[in-house]
Order: structure tokens, then C-alpha cells, then sequence
């Protein structure tokens, strides 16, 4: 597995965190073949577009950026696909930042304008494989907020339409890559989990954030979140089963 000296950028966890992406493939009958591919394909999409700020040091350079905002020591939550306003209202009010796991980003602009203000000036990254609605997706991207966009085995057609989006747009956002394989690979991390909630979690952990002020909001593992992109109901709600246990994982093992 990637460690801090192979990858340079995100710090161990625990190895259950990846070992668990082996079990949730054999699960669904899933190929690691297929998660690599995506992610090699996804790196190269990405470097061939040429885009200053998505280049790999500007990648790295948003890392080593998200790091030295997250040690600052304040709490941080992170915006699942059951968040609804008022959690972030809360969250807010008791000094959060906030990372949005994909649609999840989409709760902000339903919150009044005032405090939906103070929300995009504390929203830090948005973790998405593509499929959280474009739309809100290319809101917060328009805005300059970075993206960790994630490479799986079979979302390869969501990224791309995620990354022809921002490439057209006036104001491509930052962006870190993000893979699930056992292997190391040159220009993307593999911080751990499953879903995009739980994926935001680890990727958090991994770059320095006190798991004590990870807050997660709208992670519910009974019901399909209205910001949720998978409209499969019965497969999301298993997919919800692992994201329990990857929580379980970083949280209950600290």
C-alpha cells in the first residue's frame, strides 16, 4: 500500500482503511483492473489538458495548501447527501469549515443568503466522482473551490464530463486526484474509504486533520440522501453498509 514515503503528500492511515476497498470490490463483483485503469486514464486526461493550475506540482501545491489550512486546529465538517440546511447553520455557528462530499455542496445555496455567504467563504475542497449533479458541481467550482475528483472503475464517463466542464469554463477550479487501487500511481492519492462522504473523512485524516474535529453531517446509512447522485436506491443502501464501516474504521479505531 501507497505509504508517506511513496506518495510524499498524504500521511499512513490505517491500513483497514485500504484493505477494505479489496473486500467492498469482491462485494460487488468489481475489478481492480478496471479502478486502475480509470485512475491512469484520469491522470492523463488531466496533464494533457494542460492547464497550468491542474498540472502536477499545482496539484501538489493545492495539497500542501488544504494541509496548511486544516492545521490550523478548527473543526471541519463535512457535507454528506442527507445534510439539510440546518446542520449547517449549526456547524457554522460553532466555527466549522466545511468539505462537500459531491451534491452534498448543493445544501449551501439553499441556505439564506447571509449565511450561505460565511458557508462559500468556509467551504474548503468538494470530494466527487462526477455524478453529484453538474450544475452545483460547476457552481462551487466557479467560486475557485477545489475539487478532489475521485477515479473509479466504472464512473470514467462522469469524469470526463466533470473535467470537459470545468476545462470549458472561465475559471477551471484547483484540483487534487484521487484513486482506490492497492498500487501506487504518479499524481493521484489514494487517502482510503469508499464512498464520497466517508472518501471526504479519510482524505481529511490523511492530510493532518485532527480526527476529534472531523464533524460529519447528513451521513445516514438507512435512507438514499436527496443529494445523493446514484439512483439505484437498494445498491446505494448496501454502498452505505461500507461507508459505515469505513467510518467505523477512522473513527472508533482513533
Amino acid at each position: 500500500m501507497v505509504t508517506e514515503a511513496d506518495a510524499g503528500r498524504l500521511e499512513f492511515m490505517d491500513e483497514r482503511l485500504f484493505t477494505i476497498q479489496g473486500r467492498f470490490r469482491d462485494a460487488f463483483g468489481w475489478d481492480e483492473v478496471d479502478d486502475r485503469a480509470s485512475a491512469v486514464a484520469l491522470v492523463k486526461a488531466v496533464e494533457d489538458v494542460r492547464i497550468a493550475l491542474w498540472s502536477r506540482s499545482m496539484r501538489e501545491a493545492t495539497l500542501a495548501s488544504l494541509r496548511g489550512r486544516l492545521a490550523r486546529g478548527q473543526p471541519t465538517a463535512v457535507l454528506g447527501a442527507a445534510v439539510e440546511p440546518v446542520e449547517v447553520i449549526r456547524a457554522l455557528a460553532a466555527g466549522c469549515s466545511l468539505v462537500a462530499a459531491d451534491g452534498g455542496v448543493g445544501v449551501i445555496e439553499e441556505l439564506p443568503e447571509s449565511v450561505a455567504a460565511v458557508a462559500r467563504q468556509r467551504l474548503l475542497l468538494v470530494v466527487s466522482d462526477g455524478d453529484g449533479g453538474l450544475d452545483r458541481l460547476l457552481t462551487a467550482a466557479g467560486r475557485g473551490v477545489p475539487f478532489a475528483v475521485h477515479a473509479h472503475g466504472d464512473n470514467e464517463q462522469e469524469w470526463r464530463t466533470l473535467l470537459t466542464a470545468f476545462a470549458d469554463s472561465a475559471s477551471p477550479p484547483p484540483l487534487i486526484l484521487t484513486h482506490q487501487t492497492s498500487t501506487t500511481l504518479r499524481g493521484a492519492d489514494n487517502p482510503g474509504g469508499f464512498t464520497d462522504g466517508d472518501r471526504a473523512a479519510c482524505l481529511l485524516a490523511a492530510l493532518g486533520c485532527a480526527r476529534a474535529d472531523i464533524r460529519l453531517l447528513g451521513f445516514q446509512s438507512d435512507v438514499v440522501g436527496r443529494w445523493s447522485g446514484d439512483t439505484d436506491g437498494q445498491i446505494k443502501l448496501e454502498k452505505l453498509k461500507w461507508m459505515d464501516e469505513v467510518l467505523d474504521i477512522l473513527f472508533k479505531g482513533r
